[in-house]
């Protein structure tokens, strides 16, 4: 469990217990149901005021959530959003004197060991029903941190048996396993193996490996996934080494962005730390084999060897001295203890490119919601923060003003270069004028033309899309882009205002429905009258207008008017404006139903006798 978890209050009697919890667990967050315990200004890291939204928001980010509150609560909010077992978050109960605390869903992922910390916080029973550890005391399918289990597919039938009476052996040593509650013998037939080797594992066999190893990789620019791969495989296989008694790939920060190194971490399930020239050249004086072709090339007189060495320690030593292929190097360092990866040279560095959609929790992708779990820091113009505050009380913040925009990437990318993992929050759709495409031309344009360092070059980039507010505006008043369209951002900051006339006009005699974006300002009024003035040329005065604010919020406003009536003074900026074709049509009886269509075609085809296909429909 490495995200923090939300302290879930919805009754003021629960609030001591509550901030005792808080109090303990590092980067625990309390999340109130303020018109229940207010006032709670000062207390609450977080207030909301729909508690079944909140905690299926919560949920679909991947936060435990530890709920003050009876567990039939929890069980029947949660239930719509229940999935894979294997993907859930821990959530625990606890009821609101802290007497008694119920791991409910997640209890191999965590729940377990964190109801036994909140029982000892507050005095009160952990209620593990886990049939393993309950019985144990011990879970054999999540071993502690630091330790590998080979074969995690045979650990329910084996505990099954553990259950049923059988002993096991123990071969090699474990403390966390010695002073559990199971039942060894020497002469069992199932048997517990722990070591570093690779051993055959089954279903009367679990194989458990130390993570004390660590894989320093080097290689020319494009190296294939392949070879490093075949060069690795082969190394660990020659060197007695199991792939679970690795803790890392490691190498120098320049390879951050080696697409094979990355993949070979991610085909592995392995973190890939690097580390900075100056480091690697403090392990000059322990490499083997110092290479002066290496340091003419990249400054440090070995890649492989040192970032091995760097990453565990002056007590670590070197088991496998360089090995080499045509285009890559290998070699293996170990430590006398457990590896935390963490706990050396840094990640890559993920920026993440989230479109939050028009701010309600509803039409915001799951994908994002994790992202932003997943994400240490979080930039973006201060209103979109606020859109997701729930799910990043616990992060670092970094609030930009509108018109900051470059500052506002370059900032982000920097920060991902330096290892972070950074939530870069657009709303609407990321890669809809928004963020995603700065993100792109600030790694292309060259450091001295204004764009990013060497190392933000090399951070991984992830986007992610949201539900953009001509398509939310759209299905809130029917289907005026149900068919061919286009989007004009009227905005002559970045673009001259030649080329959008140009762009107007073209969208006019083509006869699109036009989505207008940025459509006034303070300082601009006259590009939206002119906009109509155009199209009034090419369409109808009574053809169909939607302005939409705030949409899928609770502050929402939607307009619908005609092109000939529509108002300048009607938009703002924060306003999208949804023009329709010549064939756009507004039904309905402007009471109980009113709506705004644009249609394909289909009545033609019925009229003709002809029924629309599958092949018609696409």
């Amino acid at each position: 469990m490495d995200a923090s978890p939300a302290i879930v209050l919805i009754n003021p009697i629960g609030l001591k217990c509550a901030q005792k919890i808080q109090a303990s667990l590092t980067g625990a967050q309390l999340h109130i149901l303020a018109e229940k315990c207010s006032p709670t200004k000062g207390i609450a890291s977080m207030e909301f005021s729909d508690v079944g939204k909140h905690l299926r928001t919560l949920f679909a980010a991947g936060t435990p959530i530890i709920g003050v509150c009876a567990s039939g609560i929890l069980i029947r909010l949660l239930a719509p959003v229940l999935g894979q077992k294997a993907e859930e978050p821990p959530v625990l109960a606890v009821s609101e004197d802290g007497a008694s605390v119920v791991p409910l869903l997640g209890g191999h992922r965590g729940a377990n060991r964190l109801a036994r910390t909140i029982a000892g916080l507050t005095g009160g029973h952990a209620a593990i029903t886990t049939a393993g550890e309950t019985a144990l005391g011990v879970a054999l399918d999540e071993p502690p941190p630091g330790w590998e289990l080979a074969n995690p597919q045979h650990a329910k039938g084996f505990m099954a048996k553990l259950l049923a009476g059988q002993a096991t052996r123990l071969e090699g040593e474990a403390d966390w396993l010695a002073d559990s509650a199971i039942a060894f013998s020497s002469n069992a037939d199932l048997s517990i193996i722990v070591g570093s080797a690779p051993c055959v594992a089954t279903p009367q066999t679990l194989v458990y490996h130390r993570k004390t190893h660590v894989v320093g990789l080097g290689s020319a620019r494009g190296c294939s996934f392949d070879e490093l791969k075949k060069l690795v495989d082969d190394t660990l296989k020659e060197a007695g080494i199991a792939i679970g008694a690795v803790a890392a790939f490691t190498s120098l920060d320049l390879k951050a962005d080696e697409p094979a190194m990355n993949q070979l971490a991610a085909h592995y399930g392995k973190p890939f730390r690097v580390f900075s020239k100056e480091e690697l050249l403090a392990q000059a004086g322990r490499l083997q084999n110092p290479s002066d072709v290496v340091r003419d090339e990249v400054g440090v007189p070995g890649v492989c060897e040192g970032a091995a060495l760097a990453a565990v320690g002056t007590e670590g030593r070197l088991v496998v001295a360089k090995r080499k292929s045509a285009n890559a190097t290998v070699a293996i360092a170990e430590a006398p203890e457990t590896l935390d990866p963490n706990s050396f040279g840094r990640a890559r560095g993920r920026l993440l490119v989230v479109g939050i959609g028009p701010g309600c929790e509803e039409w915001r992708t799951p994908e994002v919601s994790r992202f932003l779990q997943e994400a240490e820091e979080v930039v973006g113009y201060s209103l979109y923060l606020d859109l997701v505050a729930s799910l990043i009380t616990s992060k670092t913040r970094y609030a930009f003003p509108l018109g900051a925009e470059e500052d506002r990437v370059r900032f982000a990318l920097e920060r991902a270069a330096a290892g972070k993992t950074v939530a870069l929050v657009c709303s609407g759709d990321s890669g809809i004028y928004a963020m995603g495409a700065l993100v792109y031309e600030l790694i292309d344009r060259e450091e001295k033309n204004g764009g990013v360092s060497d190392a933000a070059r090399r951070v991984e980039v992830t986007s992610s899309p949201g539900v953009s507010a001509m398509v939310a505006l759209s299905n809130r008043c029917g289907a005026p882009l149900g068919h061919d369209f286009c989007a004009i951002s009227l905005s002559d900051l970045l673009t001259p205002w030649e080329t959008i006339v140009q762009r107007i006009e073209g969208a006019a005699l083509a006869d699109f429905t036009i989505g207008f974006y940025n459509p006034v300002s303070k300082r601009r009024r006259t590009q939206l009258a002119y906009a109509k003035d155009v199209l009034l040329k090419h369409r109808p005065a009574d053809t169909p207008v939607v302005l939409g604010a705030n949409i899928g919020r609770t502050e929402e406003k939607i307009i619908t008017t005609t092109l000939g009536a529509l108002e300048v003074d009607d938009v703002d900026m924060l306003t999208t404006v949804l023009v329709g074709s010549s064939q756009t049509r507004r039904g309905g009886d402007g009471v109980s139903r009113d709506f705004v269509y644009t249609p394909r075609g289909y009545s033609k085809k019925i009229d003709a006798g002809k029924l629309p296909n599958s092949e018609d429909a696409v």
